[in-house]
């Protein structure tokens, strides 16, 4: 889920600059990409003769980017074919950053047989690979209000629940492909004029819902705390709010004191697990943003472990309903 662009075969990793100074590749070191994509991230790291990169993905079609990667880096990079949550299976000593990058490729978007885009033509997709579920089964038969669920709270959609009633009377009719939805979510919308495509959103639900991307980004980002040593970074890029939402308050709560009384126990004091020096997060730059429209919504945020042994509770109480909604897919 890299999300780089290719022009001219040249591919664009969002953030690229701004993500090496912040993990510093040039002392060396093992470093983990979580979502390879095109490999722009694990290629750049590798141009520093002392470092190794463990390129995690889900999707196996990047495996032609990793066996280039592997031929010009043979003693120093590994892929593994793993959804990131998965993260726990790697064992290294010397691992001194992590990395999330939570958009999709330019490539992974316009292959059709995936489906991610509203452009797309066909039996609805969205699989990334490993999935227990593709699009078709989540349309063709989750019930009404479930739907407006996972387009409500994944997708922030306003218009939800028309959508979902829509669907299920058109489902009756015929089976639904990628351009029967985007004209249903059209035929609802048609007086609104967002500044996005009116599909958006629903794509942008159905793709959690089908990837479970809500526990995918929560089990990995505790993962990958876990095997971090103390002194390692996780950074993070995200691409929309839900995401953000998830990974600010991950770093934000685990960092801060979260009451300035002064007869708070020590213990309740001292229990901070992130080292946290920029609380906003760092976005494109105008340049960047100018090459690249799609990096517009980037944000990188990212913090230094300086202790071991959390349980992240309020992390999975905090958005236990998201997890829920993701729930709904055991049926399926």
């Amino acid at each position: 889920m890299n999300a780089t662009i290719n022009l001219e075969n040249k591919h664009f990793p969002v953030l690229l600059n701004e993500l090496v100074s912040i993990i510093s590749p040039l002392y060396g070191g093992t470093f983990i990409d979580c979502t390879f994509g095109s490999g722009g991230y694990s290629e750049k790291i590798l141009e520093y003769s002392k470092n190794k990169v463990i390129a995690i993905d889900r999707d196996k079609d990047v495996l032609v980017y990793a066996n280039n990667l592997k031929n010009y880096y043979e003693e120093r990079f590994l892929f593994h074919h793993l959804k990131f949550s998965e993260i726990n299976k790697i064992r290294d000593k010397n691992i001194k950053g992590v990395i999330f990058d939570l958009g999709y490729s330019t490539n992974q978007i316009k292959d059709l047989r995936k489906g991610l885009s509203f452009d797309a033509k066909g039996k609805l997709n969205m699989r990334m690979g490993i999935n227990d579920f593709s699009c078709h089964e989540v349309i063709s038969k989750m019930n009404e209000e479930n739907l407006n669920l996972i387009f409500k709270f994944y997708g922030d959609e306003r218009f939800s629940k028309k959508i979902a009633h829509k669907i299920v009377i058109e489902r009756k009719k015929k089976v639904l492909k990628t351009e029967d939805l985007a004209k249903i979510i059209e035929s609802v919308k048609k007086n609104y004029n967002p500044r996005v495509n009116k599909s958006t959103k629903i794509f942008q639900s159905l793709r959690i819902f089908v990837n479970k991307e809500i526990s995918e980004l929560i089990n990995g980002l505790i993962n990958a705390f876990n095997i971090l040593p103390l002194g390692g970074i996780i950074a993070v890029v995200t691409f929309h709010s839900l995401e953000d939402k998830i990974v600010k308050f991950f770093f934000k709560n685990y960092s801060e004191i979260k009451s300035s009384s002064r007869y708070m126990p020590e213990n309740k004091k001292n229990n901070l697990y992130f080292n946290i020096r920029k609380k906003k997060p760092i976005t494109p730059s105008p340049t960047e943003m100018k090459k690249n429209p799609s990096s517009r919504s980037a944000k990188l945020r990212y913090g230094i472990k300086i202790k071991n042994n959390c349980d992240f509770i309020e992390l999975k109480k905090k958005f236990k309903y998201l997890l829920d909604i993701e729930q709904l897919g055991s049926d399926l």
